[in-house]
């Protein structure tokens, strides 16, 4: 055994020594272009395996069970009679396919999103590659928090809908359209909850600032109610303060960072400062540098 840990010791130091070596004789990471389509199919392959494997995860009878009853669950509390139905010999089938899917793909998430990463952050720089962290990072707990509130709401909107039907109408909701439903809610909340990050994103690559935000504030605001208003279904004032609100909240804050990082750009010294109109600007900018070998100046002969 001790001889086994010795040689496996032995392949991983030799091992780290090869890939050190690859980095250290191409940095940038740079390869053909069929490499790179095969290293896409390999990393597609990985993604679609692991989902698959959590689809049948959720195919298991006491899983699915469980997953059912809390996608059930809004409908069951709106509705006055407790059953949804299906029209096609298929459609059980195929409700179980669909609810096994979702689970695979939500419980999965973090491997098939890391493949997706590992295939693009080689061609980022240090700076972008911190910059993609810090939004992977702030958007996942905003799209859940925007989920989570759906969820709850959901039950209010289903129970004005089905309220609309006259006396002596029966409902027979098919599982197909509820499923819409509930999909169009958690969507629409959580991609709601994004706005903040894209006003970020935007005012990080100089296209929106905080004057601009200070000037439009009422109209974002209005447009926020707006989309709220439309995102959920019943049109008691409720139901929409519970996106709006929150959405507002999270537009100020938003806001907030904006202007403290239009603060931090305008205390930087300008390049073109004290130039005139003709003047040619320095050649040595502070471009980002990638692996530490700047890309922004020419070698010079003591490099």
């Amino acid at each position: 055994m001790a001889k086994l840990a010795d040689s496996i010791t032995g392949a991983r130091v030799l091992g780290a020594r090869f890939a050190a070596s690859q980095r250290r004789a191409n940095p940038d990471g740079r390869m053909p272009l069929f490499d790179h389509i095969r290293e896409l199919r390999n990393r597609l392959v990985k993604a679609i395996a692991a989902i698959v494997a959590g689809m049948c995860v959720g195919f298991v009878p006491q899983v699915y069970d469980r997953l059912w009853a809390f996608v059930y669950h809004p409908f069951k509390v709106a509705a006055s009679h407790d059953h949804l139905i299906v029209t096609g010999v298929f459609d059980g089938f195929m409700l179980r396919v669909q609810v096994a899917f979702f689970f695979g793909l939500i419980v999965t998430s973090p491997f098939w999103l890391y493949q997706i990463w590992a295939f693009i952050a080689p061609g980022l720089y240090r700076r972008e590659k911190r910059w993609a962290y810090a939004f992977v990072g702030a958007a996942a707990p905003l799209f859940l928090a925007g989920a989570v509130l759906a969820y709850f709401a959901m039950s209010r909107g289903l129970h004005y809908l089905l309220a609309l039907v006259p006396n002596g109408v029966s409902v027979l909701a098919t599982v197909s359209n509820y499923l819409s439903y509930f999909e169009a809610m958690i969507l629409g909340f959580g991609l709601a909850f994004e706005l903040p990050l894209a006003l970020v994103m935007l005012n990080m690559v100089g296209i929106l600032s905080h004057e601009r935000i200070a000037k439009w504030r009422r109209m974002i605001i209005f447009c926020v109610f707006v989309f709220a208003g439309i995102a959920s279904p019943s049109p008691d004032p409720l139901t929409m303060l519970l996106l709006a609100v929150p959405c507002v909240v999270l537009v100020e804050a938003a806001d907030l960072l904006i202007w403290m990082n239009d603060r931090r750009r305008a205390s930087r010294p300008s390049i073109y400062a004290g130039l005139s109109d003709d003047e040619a600007s320095p050649i040595d900018l502070d471009v980002p540098s990638r692996d530490g070998v700047d890309i922004g100046r020419t070698p010079g002969p003591g490099d």
